[in-house]
């Protein structure tokens, strides 16, 4: 992402002559900085890919009037589960409340989805709900997980085609640390993926880092 801290000398002026001037084409911002035309092409593509500029044929290129801030909100939003998403870890309902904390210690996850014979979601085990279930004298390896698990309607899910800043606001919202991804079968619905706060934080590093277009 190229903001107005980053942009260079001349990529700073580009944009004053096309704020001034435009729409105005290549050749005469050129002339007016006194460079050749192919001098000039990689700071107009970094200003266009970056949001700053728009460019038309035959007609030249334009001041976007958006901000630095502007344009990541405008990438971000755009910015899709599916782009992001993580391989559920998954646990059979029938499966005991320590098998499902061995689970989640080896696969070092915080939050794992229950399913029915038919891979279906059913549930949901945080590690909250695990150590809650751990305090006192109750001999995990004889509960089901189904006995401790948050159920459908209460589970909060999200589909790979939704905005990544929609499954934000949810886990903000819900208090929660991921979602269930999933997909609707005749069945009920299927498991295919994970958002975490991880897959989150991980998606702000890149767009720091100018990695996502």
């Amino acid at each position: 992402m190229v903001n107005d801290i980053e942009l260079n000398k001349r990529q700073k002026h580009i944009l004053e002559i096309v704020k001034d001037h435009g729409p105005i084409t290549g050749e005469a911002i050129a002339d007016q900085l006194n460079l050749t035309r192919a001098t000039l092409r990689p700071d107009l593509a970094i200003l266009t890919m970056a949001g700053f500029l728009d460019a038309r044929p035959r007609v030249g290129y334009f001041y976007t009037g958006k901000t630095g801030s502007q344009l990541l909100s405008d990438k971000i939003n755009k910015i899709r589960v599916e782009d992001h998403q993580s391989l559920p870890v998954v646990v059979n309902e029938s499966v005991s409340v320590y098998d499902a904390i061995v689970t989640m210690f080896l696969e070092d996850v915080g939050t794992l989805f229950v399913v029915d014979e038919h891979s279906t979601l059913v549930g949901v085990l945080s590690r909250k709900d695990l150590l809650r279930a751990s305090i006192g004298k109750q001999e995990l390896n004889t509960i089901p997980v189904n006995i401790i698990m948050t159920r459908m309607p209460n589970i909060t899910f999200c589909l790979k085609e939704d905005l990544i800043i929609d499954v934000a606001n949810k886990l903000i919202e819900k208090q929660i640390d991921a979602l269930p991804v999933v997909k609707k079968t005749n069945k009920g619905y299927e498991v295919v993926g994970r958002i975490t706060k991880t897959n989150i934080t991980k998606l702000l590093v890149a767009l720091s880092n100018d990695e996502i277009m």
